[in-house]
C-alpha cells in the first residue's frame, strides 16, 4: 500500500515525534506529567463513549470480606494487612473487556478482577485481570490497542485485521495473545478463575523500608475453562452465564473464595533480575521469587441493585492506602491517571461519593466542593490553609518514602528485552500437547479470516517465540513455511515493509 503518509499531530496541530513512549525520568523512571501527548490520547480516550465503559462494560460482582490468614506486616505498614485475623470488608467487580454490556460472557476475552478494600485509611483499589501479563507496556498504547479490538468504524463489525494488524505490529503482546487463545481463553465463570494484580506494586514499612510484589489470586473452586466450541455454544444458549452463577451462587450460600499471595522482590534483586519486572508483559518466575501467602478473599453477599452497585461501581488504581505505592511500570502510570479521569467522565467529578464508592471506614475530609452529584461538603471554609477548624494534613507518617528520579526525561523506549522468549516457553515447557493443539486450532480459526499478508506477519512473530508453534500455525493458515523463516530473519522494520 503506498499512501501518501502524513504527519501525526496533537489536537491543536503541533507535529508528534514519538507516539510509541511516553516521557520519563530515566528508561525506567516514572512518567512526567509534561507529556501533554500522553494526556491528551488518555483524556480523549476516555471520553469516547457515554455512558458506558469504554472497556469491561460487561460485569458483575459481589460483596465479601478479606481475612489476613499470614503475618507479612515487615513488608508494609498498611493498616488491614497489619495482623493474622484482620478483617476488611471488600467489593469485587468481574467482567469481559472488548464487548458492549450486551456482550456474551463467553467470549475470548481477558477478564477483569477488580478488589475494592474498605479499610480505616481510606479505600484501596486492586484493579487486575485473569492474566498475569498484558498485551502492552506503555499507557501511550493503550487506546490504539482497544481501537483494534472494537469494531470497525465503517463495518460496525468486528475485524480481524484490525486485531491482527496491530497485534503483529507489537511484539510485545505475543505473550498475553499466547495465552488469550490458549484454553485459558474462556473461563468458566467468574468462580473458577484466578486473578492477578499484573503490575508491579511497592510495599513498605514503618521504617521507610520498601520491597516490589506481584499479587496472584488463586480461585479455591480450582480453575476451569471452556473449549472453543463450548464457548461458543455457551454465547448462543446463556450469554450472561458467568453473571448468573456468580449471583445464583452467591444467593444459595455456597460463597466462592479465594487464596491471596504475593510475591515479594527486595529492590537489589530487582536490578539484578534477568527481566524488567516492570515490563507488565513479563511474568516473574516463582522459583526465583515464590509465591507468599496473605490472606483469604470471600464473596458473602450479592448487590441489591445491580446499576447503583455494579454498574457504578468505579475502581481507581491510584486509590493506594499508607504501606502501598505505584512503581515505574509505565502501563499502571497511565492508568493512575486513566482510571480516575474515566470515572469522573462517566459518573461525574463526585462518583467517589456513590455508594459502593464510597470510603465507609475513613470519611472523606477535604476542600473539593460542588459540581455535579455533591451529595454534602459541609458548611465549613473550603480553602487551605485556615484557622476555621478544617481538615489539616497528616504530616510525616502517612507519605510514601522519597525515591530518587535523578534521569533525563525523555521518551524513552523499553531497553531491549527479548519478547518472544516467555511466550516461547509457555508453548514448549507449561503446555502439553493437546493444549498445544487448542492454541494452535484457536489462533488459526482466528487468524485466517484476517488479510494475507497480516497472516504472514503474525505467523513470524510465532515463529520466533517457538519455531514448531510457527510451523504449525503456518501448516493450518497454508503459508509458505520457507516465507515464513524468510521474514523471520528480517529485522523488525524490514518485515513490516515486507508485509505492508
Amino acid at each position: 500500500m503506498n499512501q501518501e503518509k502524513k504527519t501525526l499531530t496533537t489536537a491543536f496541530g503541533t507535529p508528534v515525534a514519538d507516539d510509541q513512549n511516553s516521557i520519563t525520568a530515566g528508561p525506567d523512571g516514572p512518567v512526567l506529567m509534561q507529556d501533554v501527548k500522553l494526556l491528551e490520547k488518555l483524556a480523549h480516550f476516555n471520553r469516547e463513549r457515554i455512558p458506558e465503559r469504554v472497556v469491561h462494560a460487561k460485569g458483575a460482582g459481589g460483596h465479601g470480606y478479606f481475612i489476613v490468614t499470614h503475618d507479612l506486616s515487615k513488608y508494609t505498614k498498611a493498616d488491614f494487612l497489619s495482623k493474622v485475623g484482620k478483617r476488611t470488608e471488600i467489593f469485587v467487580r468481574f467482567s469481559t473487556v472488548g464487548g458492549g454490556k450486551d456482550s456474551a460472557d463467553a467470549e475470548r476475552d481477558p477478564r477483569g478482577f477488580a478488589i475494592k478494600f474498605y479499610t480505616k485509611e481510606g479505600n484501596y483499589d486492586l484493579v487486575g485481570n485473569n492474566t498475569p501479563v498484558f498485551f502492552i507496556r506503555d499507557a501511550i498504547k493503550f487506546p490504539d490497542f482497544i481501537h483494534s479490538q472494537k469494531k470497525n468504524p465503517a463495518t460496525n463489525c468486528k475485524d480481524p485485521n484490525m486485531f491482527w494488524d496491530f497485534i503483529s505490529l507489537t511484539p510485545e503482546s505475543i505473550h498475553q495473545v499466547t495465552i488469550l487463545f490458549s484454553d485459558r481463553g474462556v473461563p468458566a465463570d467468574y468462580r473458577h478463575m484466578n486473578g492477578y494484580g499484573s503490575h508491579t506494586f511497592k510495599w513498605y514499612n514503618e521504617a521507610g523500608d520498601f520491597v516490589w510484589v506481584k499479587y496472584h489470586i488463586k480461585t479455591d473452586q480450582g480453575n476451569r475453562t471452556l473449549s472453543e466450541m463450548d464457548a461458543v455454544k455457551m454465547r448462543g444458549e446463556d450469554p450472561d452465564h458467568a453473571t448468573r452463577d456468580l449471583y445464583d451462587t452467591i444467593e444459595k450460600g455456597d460463597f466462592p473464595s479465594w487464596t491471596v499471595y504475593v510475591q515479594v522482590i527486595p529492590p537489589e534483586a530487582a536490578m539484578e533480575y534477568k527481566w524488567n519486572i516492570f515490563d507488565v508483559t513479563k511474568v516473574v518466575s516463582h522459583s526465583d521469587f515464590p509465591l507468599q501467602e496473605i490472606g483469604k478473599l470471600v464473596l458473602n453477599r450479592n448487590p441489591e441493585n445491580y446499576f447503583a452497585e455494579v454498574e457504578q461501581a468505579a475502581f481507581n488504581p491510584s486509590s493506594f492506602v499508607p504501606g502501598i505505592a505505584a512503581s515505574p511500570d509505565k502501563l499502571l502510570q497511565g492508568r493512575l491517571f486513566g482510571y480516575h479521569d474515566a470515572h469522573i467522565h462517566r459518573l461525574g467529578p463526585n462518583y467517589h461519593q456513590i455508594g459502593v464508592n464510597r470510603p465507609i471506614k475513613s470519611p472523606e475530609n477535604n476542600y473539593q466542593r460542588d459540581s455535579y452529584m455533591q451529595e454534602g461538603g459541609g458548611k465549613g471554609p473550603n480553602y487551605w490553609p485556615n484557622t476555621m477548624g478544617g481538615p489539616v494534613p497528616a504530616g510525616s507518617g502517612v507519605e510514601e518514602p522519597l525515591f530518587d528520579i535523578g534521569e533525563y526525561a525523555a521518551r524513552h523506549p523499553f531497553s531491549p528485552s527479548d519478547d518472544y522468549q516467555q511466550a516461547g516457553d509457555l508453548f514448549r515447557n507449561v503446555m502439553n500437547e493437546p493444549r498445544r493443539e487448542a492454541l494452535i486450532s484457536n489462533i488459526v480459526g482466528h487468524l485466517q479470516n484476517a488479510m494475507g499478508r497480516l497472516q504472514l506477519r503474525a505467523t513470524v512473530m510465532f515463529y520466533k517465540a517457538d519455531k514448531e508453534y510457527g510451523k504449525r500455525v503456518a501448516g493450518g493458515l497454508g503459508l509458505n513455511l520457507k516465507r515464513i523463516e524468510e521474514l523471520a530473519a528480517l529485522p523488525q522494520e524490514d518485515l513490516v515493509k515486507e508485509t505492508s
